[in-house]
């Protein structure tokens, strides 16, 4: 039995480095950093068809449709901006996803053999950062439909006396639904990628229904001829074609960061083919469930004289109380898978590349839980820091020049050649320059500069910084295909030559080093021959 002072001590939290890996050490990994094994390739799939509706019926999704209505779009420009954006959002997704199906590695290990193997760091923290944060923010919107739940329960929960000073920006309510939602959100978290699909599953088939009988409840309380279809656009000329853009990146901003991550859960299909489902799946789910949104808030403001867009207030103002409830735990059981896909394993994805000595992806998870939960308190942040809420929502002009460098790294430039296990070697092919690819170096700076302005403006919208701020309502689709365009101009007129191979080599292709104890010379030479190692190229 480990003492509670050997609990204290790091090398008690230390992982050991299984037979799989290609690293020589566990500095640089661990089993969940490794090429996915055959025994874990098990997604096949229907089970990218159920964890797209799974993740496209969720409060982010009607909200983002519903606040299409409240910025002056009609129901008729708001859902071909949707249409559009998830059309766009599933081209990038299956790019990007069919490398992890080739490579099986995660994007955290994918990443350096485009940004190099120490400015991947950058593109990895920083959306490990951003995953932490929305994770603490969906954790709220989960404890709301707890809030719901209960109170449709015993109403009486509505004037529980407030035992917590005002300047918290929480109720005692708040903080018990926050702590309760927390804690039954908590074990799915200790579930592997493996297992947790059968949540999506289940939530894939639940969640559509509920969203369906609300449907049905909007277009009987609320005819579509006194509703949805008798509205008409509040903005005109100009200001409605920026309207409309505005709504196309907002809509791509919400799942465009899944093209960078989606390696993260191809790798484990069964095979390449099975995450061919997602072109089709992803616009037609969101499709269907942001008209959803927009047909349920339509009719919540000929109801209630106001574009109610989050689902929960809407369904506050019910008098049926078992419909509240229901409804509640459909957007709870949401809640909770689209956080830990989205968010949690995505976190811990990242703090896994990041310290794989000590941290794999289940502790990640719980590292994330806390510190995303609680650390980031994000009550506080939801009540004051409207400012950092914007730079969340404005994130998409980092990600998308990570998501354009890595699809022309991989599809134009390598084409597709890529090695592998020279990724796990600090000092291997994919070392570049010191670590850096100054490729991708220079096409972030080239790509992201002229969109701050518009970020700064959304942060704080008393800086005047001209007409460029329009350049923000369309962050991702410019980040993409001028980092797409950027980096692959710089990698032809500038190649790495060192990082190209002559064919793929896969991890099912060698045998790592540390495989068998008894490996031959004739393996680790094998090996050698597979990547170019202690070569720094420029």
């Amino acid at each position: 039995m480990i003492s509670p002072i050997q609990w204290l001590k790091l090398s008690t939290w230390e992982l050991e480095l299984e037979s799989t890996a290609f690293a020589t050490d566990n500095r640089w990994s661990n089993h969940d950093m490794d090429p996915t094994p055959l025994r874990f390739r098990t997604w096949s799939s229907w089970s990218y068809v159920s964890y797209w509706f799974s993740d496209a019926s969720n409060i982010a999704v009607w909200e983002v449709a519903s606040s299409m209505l409240a910025i002056g779009l009609s129901w008729r420009q708001a859902l071909p901006a949707i249409v559009v954006a998830y059309c766009i959002t599933a081209v990038p997704i299956l790019l990007t996803g069919t490398i992890g199906t080739r490579l099986r590695v995660p994007f955290s290990v994918l990443s350096r053999s485009s940004f190099g193997f120490w400015f991947s760091y950058f593109p990895v923290i920083t959306r490990g950062i951003i995953a932490m944060s929305w994770f603490g923010i969906q954790t709220y919107n989960g404890s709301e439909c707890i809030y719901q739940m209960l109170k449709a329960i015993w109403p009486s929960v509505a004037n529980v006396p407030d035992r917590i000073p005002t300047s918290s920006n929480t109720t005692s309510v708040g903080m018990m639904c926050y702590l309760l939602y927390w804690l039954l959100q908590f074990p799915f978290m200790l579930l592997s990628p493996q297992k947790i699909r059968y949540l999506f599953m289940i939530k894939g088939v639940i969640v559509p229904f509920a969203w369906l009988a609300m449907v049905i409840w909007a277009f009987i309380k609320v005819p579509p001829s006194v509703g949805l279809f008798s509205q008409h656009a509040t903005v005109q000329g100009s200001e409605l074609s920026w309207a409309w853009l505005t709504a196309l990146n907002s809509a791509l901003s919400l799942y465009c960061g899944y093209a960078v991550n989606i390696a993260d859960f191809t790798r484990y299909a069964t095979h390449e083919r099975a995450q061919y489902s997602q072109a089709i799946i992803i616009p037609v789910a969101f499709t269907l469930c942001s008209f959803a949104g927009l047909a349920v808030t339509s009719a919540g403001i000929v109801l209630y004289g106001s574009a109610l867009w989050d689902p929960l207030q809407l369904i506050n103002q019910w008098d049926n109380r078992a419909a509240a409830f229901f409804a509640s735990f459909a957007f709870l059981l949401t809640t909770i898978g689209t956080n830990i896909s989205a968010n949690a394993l995505v976190a811990a994805n990242d703090l896994t590349v990041c310290f794989p000595k000590y941290i794999n992806i289940q502790r990640g998870q719980v590292i994330c839980a806390f510190i995303g939960g609680w650390a980031f308190c994000p009550w506080e942040v939801l009540a004051k820091a409207s400012g950092f809420l914007s730079f969340l929502s404005g994130y998409t002009i980092f990600i998308g020049p990570f998501v354009g460098i890595m699809i022309a790294d991989y599809w134009l430039v390598h084409r597709g050649k890529i090695d592998v296990p020279a990724m796990y070697q600090v000092d291997g092919r994919y070392r570049y320059t010191f670590g850096v690819n100054w490729r991708a170096l220079a096409t972030l700076v080239i790509c992201i500069a002229p969109a701050m302005p518009g970020l700064i403006h959304s942060i704080d919208p008393s800086i005047n910084v001209g007409g460029i701020h329009n350049l923000f309502a369309i962050g991702w689709i410019f980040g993409f295909w001028s980092a797409f365009i950027v980096y692959y101009v710089l990698s032809t007129l500038f190649p790495a030559r060192g990082t190209y191979v002559e064919k793929a080599v896969l991890p099912d292709d060698v045998t790592p080093p540390s495989a068998s104890s008894d490996s031959t010379d004739e393996d680790l030479e094998k090996l050698d021959k597979s990547h170019v190692a202690h070569e720094t190229v420029s």
